[in-house]
């Protein structure tokens, strides 16, 4: 309790470990909750759910409510799962792939994600699983980081359509990027031009906590 009202004014270190993937990994109490970061950046709860909680509204919690199958690529500590199952209320399957077996153990061990009914966690490389599935999904949410580096796979046409092919027809694609060079806004007008607007909605909101933008495409019926 006295950790918990210390962490409003000052950030409490909870367990600090490293992994070959993510580097630095901190689970830390800050204003009375848990977050998971690495050495650069936000990876769960935080700023980072609030910018994804911004994308989850921008499409709709009631649209997002009903969905039968939703897909997160980059689970980290889970708080994107906590808002669609807490907030939302989400009742259908929710499926994670996560890369990262260390992640996967600090999200088990101090975010409580194996306890969630209607979520299930993969140890897999996002763009293997993506290429291999045969299923189809309503959501998908992309959230790959490995600290402030984004995959170059996530830019790539290959993934780009397959996670349209993956998708069904009314689903959205939640992408969340970050900007931090002018090569970074030129790769995301790239990113945008891929699509065909007679098929596909797309949207981009800029400046969220000031370094991500969320890309929002919707595959149209």
């Amino acid at each position: 309790m006295l950790k918990k009202l210390i962490s409003y004014f000052y950030p409490i270190n909870i367990y600090k470990t490293t992994s070959e993937l993510s580097k630095t990994l901190e689970v830390t109490l800050v204003n009375g909750e848990l977050v998971l970061d690495s050495k650069n950046t936000n990876y769960s709860y935080g700023s980072l759910q609030r910018v994804l909680r911004k994308g989850l509204k921008y499409i709709g919690f009631e649209k997002i409510k009903p969905m039968n199958h939703i897909l997160v690529l980059g689970v980290a500590g889970g708080s994107v799962i906590k808002t669609l199952v807490d907030e939302i209320g989400c009742k259908g399957k929710i499926t994670g792939i996560e890369i990262d077996d260390k992640v996967i153990e600090l999200a088990n061990d101090y975010f409580q994600l194996n306890k969630i009914e209607n979520f299930n966690i993969i140890h897999h490389e996002a763009f293997e699983f993506v290429l291999k599935t045969k299923l189809t999904y309503d959501l998908i949410i992309v959230d790959i980081f490995q600290d402030t580096i984004m995959p170059s796979f996530l830019f790539e046409t290959f993934f780009q359509n397959r996670l349209t092919e993956i998708l069904n027809p009314g689903g959205f694609i939640l992408f969340n990027t970050m900007l931090l060079k002018e090569i970074d806004k030129v790769r995301n007008q790239n990113y945008l031009r891929f699509y065909d607007l007679s098929k596909f909605k797309v949207d981009a909101l800029p400046r969220v906590e000031e370094h991500n933008e969320l890309i929002v495409v919707e595959k149209l019926k």
